[in-house]
């Protein structure tokens, strides 16, 4: 790692993990787990944090012997005493998710009405509780996700058309279960916070209709197969509000976004920064939003101000054309971040994902983000690297990577989403560099 702007990398870094310490399962989910039911206790957990969650569920009760299925990213398991926990692909699914699925549906609807069931939701419970309508294979399911994901569409309208080809999102784990007993705790990724929204909301009303989902397909040009449209023409409509399955079905959000960004600002606040929080539900192309963060910040320099830019949501990339770039939102983000401030003195960067993956192979290892400084574009250049160019090519992580300035944490077992700060330093206090 380069040792460039050594003071400003550790604080970057030590606001990025206190974002994460903030919404760790460990810390933030005992004070919301429910009393021993009389009855059978089942717990069904979906998402990156999933494992991480059963884990900590577990270590509440003691030595109480649990039941139950985690449902996980590749990568981001975690040891526990009886929750068997299954990894499965994301953010393409895969057969491992199906097969899960297929068995915490079986699981689910195996409850009787004296029996409790404990769902455990986080980001990524879209992809991996994968669970295809009559009619819609795997392949094509897959094949429709990579559309979505490439399209640039927001995740809302993404999860919309994610829970009516679904057997279990939309409110069908929740109509499973009953008439058994639930309640849902909910670490949340997305902007506003929605529960129909988190994991495409497994065990809430769905205010989304088939046609909302056929209008979206049309409105981001995907192409759909005709296995698909047929299907999910043909398919049941999600229950909706008022559904007696919702009548013993409570749920409670536990973490979000807006939870790390306050930690993260107490921090720098303590560190003598003046804090601007944008807040956890911003959207987005990532390079759209660079150039706005990049104005807010040239604007404090020139004030004179000493501040943190401190924000959250989810940004996106929409890709133009195939590339071979490597790579996710947040790396993207802060490339075209750089390229904005076009080397501003005393104006510095990070931005990552609060699971600790941003995106590139797929792998648990690929990188959380990526870190700029007002030295990053000229060291690039002396490497023979054309920032502008690897912006339009996609290859933020590619670009990062020679200059040894990736963000690498591994997997965080949580996720709220992105988190980005930008340090502004008055022109008297900028680091030397």
């Amino acid at each position: 790692m380069t040792k460039t702007h050594p003071d400003n990398r550790k604080l970057l870094m030590a606001l990025y993990k206190e974002a994460v310490r903030a919404a760790l399962p460990a810390a933030i989910l005992p004070a919301h787990l429910p009393p021993l039911p009389k009855g059978r206790f089942v717990v069904f957990a979906i998402g990156k944090a999933a494992a991480s969650m059963a884990a900590a569920t577990e270590a509440h009760y003691a030595d109480t012997k649990l039941e139950g299925i985690a449902l996980t990213r590749y990568g981001h398991g975690v040891k526990t005493r009886n929750i068997e926990v299954i990894e499965a692909g994301h953010p393409v699914p895969d057969a491992n998710g199906v097969k899960a699925s297929a068995r915490i549906m079986e699981m689910a609807e195996g409850l009787g009405p004296d029996d409790f069931a404990l769902v455990l939701i986080s980001g990524g419970g879209s992809a991996l509780a994968t669970l295809p309508i009559d009619g819609v294979a795997l392949e094509d399911k897959q094949a429709l996700t990579k559309a979505l994901l490439n399209s640039g569409a927001p995740i809302h309208d993404i999860n919309k058309v994610r829970k009516h080809l679904s057997r279990i999102k939309g409110g069908r784990l929740a109509a499973a279960i009953a008439p058994a007993r639930s309640l849902t705790l909910a670490i949340s990724d997305v902007a506003g916070n929605d529960p129909a929204v988190i994991a495409s909301g497994p065990t809430v009303p769905d205010p989304s209709t088939k046609e909302d989902a056929l209008a979206i397909l049309e409105r981001w040009k995907i192409d759909v197969p005709a296995t698909i449209l047929a299907a999910l023409k043909a398919a049941p409509e999600s229950p909706k509000a008022g559904d007696k399955v919702f009548a013993d079905a409570h749920y409670e959000l536990v973490a979000s976004g807006m939870g790390s960004l306050n930690a993260a600002t107490r921090l720098a606040e303590a560190e003598g920064y003046e804090v601007i929080n944008l807040g956890d539900a911003l959207e987005g192309e990532a390079r759209n939003l660079a150039k706005a963060h990049a104005d807010l910040a040239l604007t404090a320099k020139a004030e004179g101000r000493k501040c943190a830019i401190i924000s959250g949501g989810e940004v996106s990339v929409t890709f133009e054309r195939r590339t071979d770039g490597r790579g996710g939102p947040s790396q993207e983000y802060a490339l075209a971040l750089a390229l904005a401030l076009e080397g501003a003195e005393g104006i510095s960067a990070l931005a990552g994902d609060t699971d600790g993956i941003d995106g590139g192979s797929g792998a648990h290892n690929d990188p959380a983000g990526a870190i700029i400084f007002p030295d990053t574009l000229r060291r690039a250049k002396e490497q023979g690297l054309d920032a502008q160019k690897a912006l339009e090519d996609h290859n933020s992580g590619g670009f990062f990577n020679m200059i040894g300035d990736l963000v690498k944490t591994g997997p965080s077992f949580t996720n709220v989403n992105d988190f980005r700060v930008i340090l502004i330093e008055r022109s008297s206090a900028t680091k030397a560099g």
